[in-house]
């Protein structure tokens, strides 16, 4: 499947697509746009940004790009490569996946099931994820019927003995590369690891057809803790480093500054939960963060050994962490998975 289909599947939501020299963009939020597909690595020129912006009226722009472009916050994609083998698991992971197997099935199921009692599911995991002013039932209906009909689109789910739809995986083939766009589950079942059956079960599958090179699961987030891909991580799945850059429109780029940052990080303490201030405050700490070298940024913990490689072939000394002062306590957020 190319990317026009993908492109159908969006446009099918109700959202406005555009095409440029380097990529598509839709709109992720008023005024907002996101390269798509998410696991392409472009790197448009300034010139084409600010047309795209100028023309349209569009506020920012975020996309990925190669770990080697000169600008953009260190970041990584969540994939995962063949072999994948139950055995190349941690002792953990096989536990669970062999655990989960016993309680659930894993099946094609139909969109339409997706869209109905996937939506218990779906609003589960936003309730989990202190995220449920970010999607409507109508909106999470349009995403999964918009796929009916469409080559390349596949519903997953994991059935409990009872036939209950207990997690769900939305996935998409892109040139060769699978994509997934929307997962799910429900509290309930994942101390019988059904995620751990899901996501084995449809990952050995996929990467199993002919032509397929790998599978694309998620983008680093602009709000959301590291910790919600611990369980990914856990399951073999690899964090590709790259760079994802947010540019702003020329006219509000000199507003976007540590000062605009620090307002927005205090008023998202006062409303917790709040998706636009939330989706904001990222948006700009990226920005800023991008400005700076590689060297002077904070890599995400997933990136240790990625890190060590640049700074090595970089012919820089690898900074040593800063241990804590008498009495400081670390705040670490964990994110409870099967």
């Amino acid at each position: 499947m190319n990317a026009e289909i993908f492109t159908e599947w969006v446009r099918r939501q109700g959202r406005h697509v555009i095409r440029t020299e380097s990529s598509y963009w839709y709109d992720a939020g008023p005024r907002v746009f996101q390269a798509f597909p998410f696991s392409w690595l472009i790197e448009p020129s300034e010139q084409e940004l600010s047309k795209l912006m100028m023309k349209h009226g569009i506020v920012s722009l975020r996309y990925s790009l190669p770990l080697e472009a000169k600008e953009g916050m260190i970041s990584y994609h969540v994939v995962l490569h063949a072999p994948y083998e139950l055995e190349m698991l941690a002792h953990q992971a096989r536990n669970g996946v062999r655990r989960g197997l016993k309680s659930f099935r894993v099946e094609n199921i139909s969109f339409q099931r997706l869209a109905e009692d996937g939506w218990v599911l779906q609003l589960d995991t936003l309730e989990r994820q202190g995220r449920t002013d970010s999607m409507s039932q109508a909106e999470w209906r349009a995403i999964c019927l918009a796929a009916e009909g469409l080559p390349g689109f596949e519903a997953w789910g994991a059935l409990s003995s009872e036939g209950e739809l207990a997690a769900t995986l939305l996935t998409v083939l892109v040139d060769d590369t699978y994509n997934v766009p929307y997962a799910q589950c429900h509290r309930k079942f994942l101390r019988e690891h059904v995620n751990n059956a899901l996501f084995y079960t449809v990952s050995k599958e996929l990467l199993g057809r002919a032509g397929v090179a790998g599978i694309f699961f998620s983008l680093h987030s602009l709000d959301a803790p590291d910790s919600v891909n611990e369980f990914k991580f856990r399951m073999g799945l690899q964090a590709k480093a790259v760079r994802q850059r947010v540019v702003f429109h020329p006219l509000l780029r000199p507003l976007v500054s540590r000062s605009s940052h620090k307002l927005l990080a205090s008023l998202l303490k006062r409303y917790p939960g709040n998706y636009l201030l939330s989706k904001a405050e990222g948006m700009v700490r990226f920005n800023l963060q991008g400005r700076l070298s590689l060297a002077e940024q904070e890599w995400p913990e997933c990136l240790a050994e990625a890190k060590a490689r640049w700074f090595e072939g970089q012919g820089i000394e690898l900074p040593q962490a800063k241990p804590l002062a008498v009495g400081q306590e670390q705040a670490v957020e964990l994110k409870v998975e099967s």
